[in-house]
């Protein structure tokens, strides 16, 4: 019986290793601030060890941690009833691509563009970050945020429409071209 629970407890320890910069970051995303990334990463996992048995064996262990992770923040956000705060910074975060061209115009673009997130309902920021920076199909970030497709895609369309019009993120763009 002992052997079963390490066999578990290893192979739990694994999917979370490979994981963990992945949720950070989707973490990082929905909360908008460092250390409230990390206690939802970690809160996230905390819950789903405790049903590792079952979830390791579903066909998409993924889904279920993010849908767990969204539903957690949703959560904390009712609770405090207030909106997300802008990113105060991002250090310490794992990059799944290698940087390319001029750091300084990409942690200032970086910086926009959260900002610009932080601005949007919690609904909409979380489908734009899951259609967009987790890359999930319509019906996975249905599956994700416990809704409907048709939501998904409402909510998906509002969000990047105020994204299209923020004053901050029309700045970056106007600078771009011009440069």
């Amino acid at each position: 019986m002992g052997d079963v629970k390490e066999d578990r407890d290893e192979e739990f320890g694994r999917f979370m290793a490979a994981r963990w910069p992945r949720l950070l970051r989707t973490a990082f995303l929905l909360s908008g601030e460092r250390h409230a990334a990390e206690d939802l990463a970690q809160s996230t996992l905390e819950r789903v060890y405790t049903a590792w048995r079952r979830i390791s064996t579903a066909d998409d262990p993924d889904a279920y941690v993010r849908r767990v992770m969204i539903n957690l923040h949703a959560r904390r956000h009712r609770r405090r009833l207030k909106e997300f705060l802008a990113p105060k910074d991002d250090l310490g975060l794992v990059r799944e691509e290698a940087d390319r061209g001029d750091r300084i115009t990409q942690a200032v673009d970086r910086d926009v563009l959260l900002r610009a997130l932080a601005q949007l309902p919690a609904r909409q920021r979380q489908a734009v970050v899951l259609r967009y920076w987790e890359d999930l199909t319509e019906t996975q970030t249905a599956q994700a945020m416990g809704c409907s497709v048709g939501t998904v895609k409402s909510n998906t369309a509002k969000g990047i429409a105020k994204l299209r019009v923020a004053p901050v993120l029309a700045d970056t763009v106007t600078r771009r071209e011009q440069a």
